[in-house]
């Protein structure tokens, strides 16, 4: 969350206000902040531009993968691959469903952010996606919220558009590529990396029959949906400065710190016991802060509608948290 205090919020229509005139007052001098290069709507869509080509690299390799009924990311890295599309970058257009889909979920869920935003009249930039040479060609996108947040409703608000509009693009992704899936047993090698099955891929997966979802080759579009449900699942977990977090503080309160700092805890033997990845999460999270930054209302009531949707923010997560989400046989 920004530092920054907000000073263009116009007054709510209830309140008094003085009849007192103040024309002998000098006129302000309203200086217009200097916009950064990294603020720029032209430097955002540069991002997204270079991640839509690292994700379409990707998703031609798992597409590659999947007509050859081998798991979704193994990679063969090797420079012919990359060479062969440098001199045809017409096989790109194989990545289109893995890429198109993952942006598509990324994106809904920081628009949720970012309009939930716009409607409280509360300052933040446009989506900053990150390209990196990862198993699935980004590590994301977040946006940055740079005034500071009146009560917990509108943190609850923005906490939570965020999680639900990503949850709503890669639910129905999810349900058409277990349609798209191939029944067979996928050709694992001894450096294959298998994903693990969270609970919305394993209830979807009855669909095709009662077929065990390690028995299944998922299309790319059901790949960038499992990326998606992952990603959901990592926002909603209660801690620090997390979608989940932000949850859980405009819940709770200052009630929130003892469940916070245990959620976060528990990261540290699934990341010993079941995914070493849990382990960088838990340092990444601690060096941002587990203590939440206080709303300028605190005691603002949330109201029966919105525990209903916190309540809704808990199904998600339980449908798409993977103690082992990634395992290299």
């Amino acid at each position: 969350m920004g530092n920054e205090f907000q000073f263009d919020r116009t007054p709510p229509e209830h309140a008094a206000w003085p009849s007192v005139s103040v024309s002998w007052l000098p006129a302000p001098v309203r200086f217009k902040p200097r916009r950064r290069w990294y603020n720029t709507l032209a430097f955002h869509l540069f991002l997204l531009l270079l991640t839509m080509l690292t994700t379409l690299v990707v998703g031609t390799h798992v597409a590659l993968n999947y007509t050859q009924h081998r798991p979704a990311f193994d990679w063969d890295i090797s420079l012919a691959y990359f060479r062969n599309l440098y001199h045809h970058p017409a096989l790109l257009m194989a990545g289109v469903p893995f890429s198109f889909t993952l942006i598509a979920i990324l994106l809904a869920h920081e628009l949720g952010h970012y309009l939930m935003c716009r409607r409280y009249g509360i300052r933040a930039t446009y989506p900053y996606f990150i390209p990196a040479p990862t198993l699935i060609g980004t590590l994301g996108a977040f946006i940055r919220i740079k005034s500071l947040v009146l009560n917990r409703r509108e943190l609850f608000d923005i906490g939570i558009a965020g999680p639900i509009a990503g949850f709503i693009f890669t639910l129905p992704a999810l349900i058409a590529a277990t349609f798209l899936a191939k029944g067979a047993l996928p050709a694992f090698t001894p450096d294959s990396i298998s994903l693990g099955s969270p609970l919305a891929v394993m209830l979807l997966a009855k669909l095709r029959g009662g077929i065990a979802p390690t028995q299944i080759i998922f299309h790319p579009v059901g790949c960038a949906a499992w990326v998606g449900l992952f990603m959901t699942a990592l926002n909603l977990l209660p801690v620090g400065q997390l979608d989940g977090g932000h949850i859980l503080y405009a819940v709770l309160g200052e009630r929130y710190r003892h469940l916070s700092r245990g959620f976060f805890l528990v990261l540290l033997p699934l990341g010993f016991w079941c995914w070493h990845g849990w382990l960088v999460w838990a340092v990444v999270l601690f060096f941002l802060g587990l203590r939440h930054p206080r709303v300028i209302e605190p005691l603002e009531p949330l109201g029966r509608q919105r525990k209903l949707l916190a309540i809704a923010a808990v199904l998600i997560l339980a449908l798409a948290f993977l103690p082992a989400p990634l395992r290299a046989r």
